[in-house]
């Protein structure tokens, strides 16, 4: 295999490949959480975003839509997108080809029969593709996104404060967010500190006059 790593700190890497880490021309800051659904973590996001009126994106792994498939239907239902994070979170990078696209497959169905959408977004375990990854996520017709900034909010010693500054310190229009509402694969009850750190950080975001917007194709 051909290893291409993939983090938001490489974004000439990115810009060669054609990955999209930014959402040029946009106005707003876009929110995403990775590694859902989750049964406490996923309904309790939900109703933040609900209160504070912003959209968001749900990177989903299949074995856990085939365990909670009913809290994809309620993303789907209030208004948010949905992506294909996996099937199981496991690094591309020790994935033949095969293997991969049998684990995207698995995801994508559980997704698409859970939430009743199409997949249009893929988001890889750890923001890394390889090469024959990279190409089939493209040969079926998904687009690789990654991201600009994160909270780093799976980390054991991460508070709601950290997590809204490291993810809104610098941020401007154009920004892709990266969250988790689940702990699954992450140090437990991450996902309340994620919680925690979602007022604070549209605060601040609301007083810089930046919008949350969605994700467009």
């Amino acid at each position: 295999m051909i290893a291409a790593p993939l983090a938001p700190h490489s974004p000439r890497i990115a810009a060669r490949l054609g990955i999209a880490r930014r959402q040029e021309g946009s106005d707003g800051v876009a929110l995403t959480f990775d590694d859902g659904p989750h049964p406490q973590g996923t309904p309790l996001v939900l109703e933040a975003l609900r209160e504070a009126g912003a959209p968001a994106t749900f990177f989903l792994a299949g074995e856990q839509v085939e365990r909670r498939p009913s809290l994809v239907a309620e993303i789907v239902a209030a208004g948010h997108g949905v992506g294909l994070h996996c099937h199981r979170h496991r690094n591309a990078l020790r994935l033949t080809r095969r293997e991969f696209a049998a684990d995207a497959e698995r995801g994508r169905a559980a997704i698409e029969e859970a939430g009743g959408v199409a997949i249009g977004d893929h988001r890889p375990p750890y923001g890394i593709y390889t090469g024959a990854a990279l190409r089939h996520v493209r040969e079926c017709g998904w687009r690789p996104l990654l991201w600009s900034r994160w909270g780093r909010d799976w980390r054991g010693r991460a508070t709601g404060r950290s997590i809204a500054r490291l993810a809104t310190g610098a941020a401007r229009a154009g920004d892709i967010v990266l969250l988790h509402d689940s702990d699954c694969y992450s140090t437990p009850g991450s996902w309340a500190r994620t919680l925690a750190a979602l007022p604070i950080m549209l605060d601040e975001l609301g007083a810089r006059g930046l919008k949350i917007a969605s994700l467009r194709r």
